[in-house]
């Protein structure tokens, strides 16, 4: 009797034993480290849009729009903060089921399910993590857009627009190219945004400029700067915060972060030093704009590159970011004669272009085996992911165009896009929100 208990006792335990080791096996292997970089990243990310961005774009309008401008950064913040909870990111981060390929499920709506999971691009780390670092690339992007038609469209417009544009722009695009969408599934490469962001936020910034029309007095009026110090500020904030951004992306403390923030150092230093040199020698002086814009076309075209390329490729990234944006910014607009207020396409549409078909270029095995031990890209024996790339770029640019019109026409029907002529002269400070800086 005792040996037939003492067996029994046996075995329960093993089966106890068992039971426990495979509950262990099914849980998520959370890394601390990890969460801690992913923890850091997102709040660089976050202060890339408040205060960065939107000291970066206040500073570079007239004296009467510094607070309307600020404030558009900050309102799509808690906006798009909302929605992306909500809605946004199950639709980009979820399988679709039938819709697979197109758009994510509402399996992860409201938070459903967020607890003791992770996300199959970020498996060391907790899934609410991954939520909120995703958050913070969902809420600058559309933040973006606004510099393009800064000084004339209504608040009440903006926010509209901005909310749609998320939902129906942005969280389609960032679910075909990261979240298990035809574009990822195509081989499509971007590292950190170059398509998802800077390409969607350019494209969509030159419809919104030309739709909207230009400023009164574009071209015959002064519109210079009128405190580039906020842009300064700005754009050193921009500078750190893109770390997050872009080493951010590896989703992981380790060598591929420190290879992605290494690059994203590189470009941002060489494209700013080159957009230097450039107007130098055109205009005979170099502006302090002209650096800081040039800094910032660097960050914004090695991003889809920061996590596939050695530090030699960047330096070459930037070389071309700082020339090719200067003459997209100053050359280009001046020919087509669109009034892009702060430069969005020819910055971040242009840059987010050269980037990612750079990638097909430059992207190595050596830094990043995406490929799963074959060559990925030109300068490992891939030609072909040159294509690949452009492939992503005109789908995502057709789309993001196509749309964006659509949603303007949309948002004008319903409120109006522009504020009134009156309202532009007396400046969008006191005439939207009835305040103005001393």
């Amino acid at each position: 009797m005792l040996k037939a208990i003492a067996r029994v006792s046996a075995l329960t335990m093993l089966a106890a034993t068992a039971s426990t080791a495979a509950w262990a096996a099914d849980k998520p292997q959370i890394d601390t480290g990890d969460t801690a970089w992913l923890l850091m990243a997102t709040v660089l990310v976050l202060m890339m849009n408040i205060p960065g961005l939107a000291l970066f774009y206040a500073g570079m309008v007239r004296k009467k729009n510094v607070l309307a401008t600020a404030v558009q950064a900050f309102a799509v913040a808690a906006l798009v903060t909302v929605l992306w909870f909500v809605v946004g990111y199950s639709l980009a981060f979820t399988d679709g089921g039938g819709l697979n390929g197109v758009i994510g499920s509402l399996s992860r709506a409201v938070g459903a399910g967020l607890l003791g999971s992770v996300h199959d691009l970020a498996k060391t780390v907790p899934e609410n993590v991954f939520l909120m670092y995703q958050a913070t690339f969902a809420v600058i992007t559309p933040a973006i857009i606004a510099g393009a038609f800064a000084e004339r469209m209504k608040f009440s417009a903006m926010m509209w627009f901005m909310g749609l544009w998320v939902l129906f722009v942005y969280v389609p695009v960032a679910h075909w190219v990261w979240g298990g969408g035809f574009l990822g599934a195509a081989g499509v490469l971007d590292f950190a945004g170059g398509l998802v962001v800077h390409l969607n936020a350019g494209i969509a910034g030159l419809v919104c400029c030309i739709v909207i029309g230009k400023r009164q007095g574009y071209g015959t009026e002064y519109m210079a700067p009128h405190n580039l110090v906020l842009t300064l500020i700005g754009t050193s904030l921009l500078w750190v915060g893109w770390f997050g951004f872009n080493a951010g992306s590896a989703l992981a403390s380790g060598e591929l972060a420190g290879s992605a923030m290494l690059n994203t150092h590189i470009a941002a230093a060489t494209a700013a030093l080159v957009w230097m040199a450039v107007e130098w020698a055109s205009r005979g002086k170099p502006s302090v704009l002209g650096i800081l814009t040039g800094a910032i076309a660097g960050l914004g075209t090695i991003t889809p590159a920061a996590g596939y390329v050695q530090p030699w490729a960047a330096l070459l990234i930037g070389v071309a970011a700082g020339a090719v944006c200067y003459w997209a910014s100053v050359v280009l607009k001046t020919r087509l004669g669109y009034d892009d207020s702060l430069d969005v396409f020819g910055v971040h549409g242009v840059g987010g272009i050269l980037g990612s078909i750079l990638v097909g270029v430059f992207a190595t095995q050596a830094i990043n085996d995406v490929a799963k031990g074959g060559p990925v890209g030109l300068v490992d024996g891939n030609a072909g992911q040159i294509l690949t790339q452009l492939y992503g770029v005109v789908a995502v640019g057709a789309f993001c165009a196509v749309a964006t019109w659509v949603i303007l026409k949309i948002v004008d029907a319903m409120v109006g896009l522009r504020v009134t002529r009156d309202e532009e002269v007396e400046g969008l400070d006191t005439a939207l929100h009835g305040e103005r800086v001393q």
